[in-house]
């Protein structure tokens, strides 16, 4: 019977210990639960929260969660996701950009091409224009059937025009002649030439001895008609503009250069012409002047270069590009590829160790061969992201990264090298972030 009450005792007893057991384990789980998201790495309490935020609108924040104003669940900014600040920038995982084919370029010395290479377009010379006009009030009789953009000779007829008030004046004159006074002669013919006649009409009334008041317009020169304001039957002013001739023997190349280009080049020196219309020809022309303005929306200064049109084969619209010949310099070189160009300021993706990233302004000169000039900004040995850079200034302005300014730069960096390099990249566990957040601040773009 004793034995019967000491076992049902030791029952009891140990039905009690496993109970409390698990209560206090279930405190301490719940504990441990309930601030699991509320502890730092260390376990040095609860982490501090500044405001929520929507990782679409940066900008906008809210003192507590909730939605955003694009209807998206806000998240919380936590005091410590400052990182480092003696190395600023955005940290992305190595399999991640692995997985994103970035690569990795170092800028380095070395020899750029002097060939500058251009588009343009053939235009008409603006220089190489005949304006026709009426000499006295008129009526036009005869057009010749021309029409802007006809292609004529020099002497070519253009219009006859019916001019009454030069028929009266050559009677008188004529009736002078038969006088044979010399000096009234004189006085007479000067008259003629006063009211507009030329040398070649008063002859051809002296000869004939007739007056002639209907006189044919003859193209000056050469080219296109640009402009031909008459037509049969109309009345014209004296000074009127009848006809607009534009000359064909030579044409201009506009070439569109950019500015970062245009002080290497001199007013003189010889281009080479390459036009779509004539694959495989080469034409020469020379650069007469470098247009004052810029164009803004492609940020490019026109580049004006005359070039003899030997048979009328150019004609303006053609398209082309057009190289400037030069020598080959020393200058510190990245890929093309790898600078962001903000319209404002031109930006490389700086590639740091420990697989962080920071954007640097740079100053950028000439271009050849996909290799651009760097004139400022940036060290001799610096590593930068040579592609996929886009993607990663996208999340260093997300998460508020400075540019580093141009005069800041900083010797040789050379990132570690990826513990997964050569081999195939595991794909990031769901959920996983993509950045570790740097410090807050202005986007580097």
């Amino acid at each position: 019977m004793s034995a019967f009450r000491n076992n049902r005792l030791g029952i009891a007893v140990g039905a009690l210990f496993l109970v409390g057991t698990g209560v206090g384990g279930g405190l301490v789980i719940a504990q441990r639960m309930d601030g699991a998201a509320d502890v730092t790495t260390d376990g040095g309490g609860e982490r501090e929260i500044l405001y929520w935020y929507d990782p679409m609108i940066p900008n906008e924040r809210y003192p507590g969660p909730g939605k955003s104003s694009m209807n998206m669940d806000t998240i919380p900014r936590y005091a410590d996701e400052g990182g480092d600040s003696a190395t600023p920038g955005v940290r992305i995982d190595p399999a991640l950009t692995q997985n994103l084919g970035v690569r990795y370029a170092t800028a380095r010395r070395g020899d750029l091409e002097g060939d500058l290479s251009a588009t343009a377009i053939l235009d008409y010379n603006e220089r190489d224009i005949a304006v026709v006009q009426s000499r006295a009030d008129g009526f036009v009789q005869r057009v010749y059937n021309r029409a802007p953009g006809d292609v004529i000779v020099a002497g070519a007829p253009l219009v006859d025009l019916l001019i009454p008030s030069w028929g009266g004046a050559q009677t008188e004159y004529l009736a002078v002649r038969r006088t044979g006074n010399s000096p009234l002669i004189q006085a007479a013919r000067q008259r003629l030439i006063l009211l507009g006649m030329s040398e070649t009409l008063i002859t051809s009334v002296e000869r004939s001895g007739r007056p002639r008041n209907t006189i044919t317009i003859t193209s000056p020169t050469g080219g296109v008609i640009k402009t031909l304001g008459v037509r049969a039957g109309m009345s014209v002013t004296q000074g009127m503009t009848l006809a607009e001739i534009n000359g064909l023997a030579t044409v201009w190349v506009n070439a569109a250069i950019p500015e970062a280009l245009a002080s290497q080049l001199r007013a003189g020196q010889s281009v080479g012409v390459a036009l779509a219309a004539f694959p495989g020809e080469r034409f020469t022309g020379r650069l007469t002047a470098l247009l004052p303005e810029l164009v803004g929306d492609s940020r490019t200064v026109t580049g004006r270069i005359e070039m003899t049109n030997r048979g009328g084969r150019l004609r303006p619209g053609m398209f082309g590009r057009i190289t400037f010949g030069g020598g080959s310099t020393s200058a510190l070189l990245v890929p093309t590829e790898a600078v962001i160009r903000t319209g404002e300021r031109d930006i490389v993706m700086l590639a740091l160790p420990e697989g962080r990233y920071r954007p640097a302004e740079v100053r950028i000169g000439r271009e050849a061969g996909g290799q651009t000039e760097i004139l400022a900004g940036l060290g001799e040995g610096e590593r930068i992201v040579a592609s996929g850079q886009f993607l990663i200034d996208s999340e260093a302005s997300l998460t508020g990264v400075t540019a580093r300014p141009i005069g800041e730069t900083s010797g040789p960096v050379r990132a570690p090298a990826s513990p997964t390099a050569g081999r195939p990249a595991a794909a990031a566990p769901p959920g996983a972030s993509m950045v570790a957040p740097a410090p807050r601040g202005r986007s580097g773009q």
